[in-house]
């Protein structure tokens, strides 16, 4: 039974569901990599744009962390609501996936990945050259319209005045 069984309602447990792992698998899955493609875009336009590998973790996920966070939550909140169901089979899918959004996105996401990626810096993007070879080129961020040798800090803002004439 356990201590908090009368609070969620479970005095009398039942059996594991046997697709409780497939969906879990899955949803998380998705919303994993939608949190890491948050995270790692920020981290890769920030490095493309010039910044050194630890700065552009740096900045990067102080750009995407507000994103996540607030996903995260909203992904918690509406899991969480399913503990209080009425019906057996949704209450540990909705504590499962509360659960697995919580450790995923705030553990795995936006501790464990900056961390190890700003301490591996530039090999954190270190692409073999057969691979480079054969990947398409495509620049998402920008980077080949900077002039090489530019970085954003070297790159004039235009006055105010300027963007007010055009």
């Amino acid at each position: 039974m356990g201590l908090a069984g009368g609070i969620f309602g479970v005095e009398n447990p039942g059996a594991v569901l046997s697709f409780l792992p497939i969906i879990l698998i899955g949803v998380l899955f998705g919303l994993a990599m939608d949190y890491q493609v948050f995270i790692a875009s920020g981290m890769r336009e920030s490095y493309m744009h010039g910044e050194s590998a630890k700065h552009a973790v740096r900045s990067g996920f102080s750009h995407a962390a507000a994103v996540v966070t607030a996903a995260a939550i909203i992904m918690v909140s509406v899991f969480s609501g399913f503990i209080f169901s009425h019906l057996n089979m949704v209450r540990p899918l909705g504590f499962a996936m509360a659960f697995g959004v919580l450790i995923d996105a705030f553990v795995v996401r936006m501790t464990i990945v900056p961390a190890v990626m700003y301490l591996l810096g530039e090999k954190a993007w270190w692409l073999p050259r057969w691979l480079d070879r054969i990947l398409p080129d495509v620049d998402v961020e920008g980077a080949k319209l900077r002039k090489p040798g530019t970085s954003t800090a070297d790159v004039a803002e235009p006055e105010p005045e300027e963007v007010a004439a055009r």
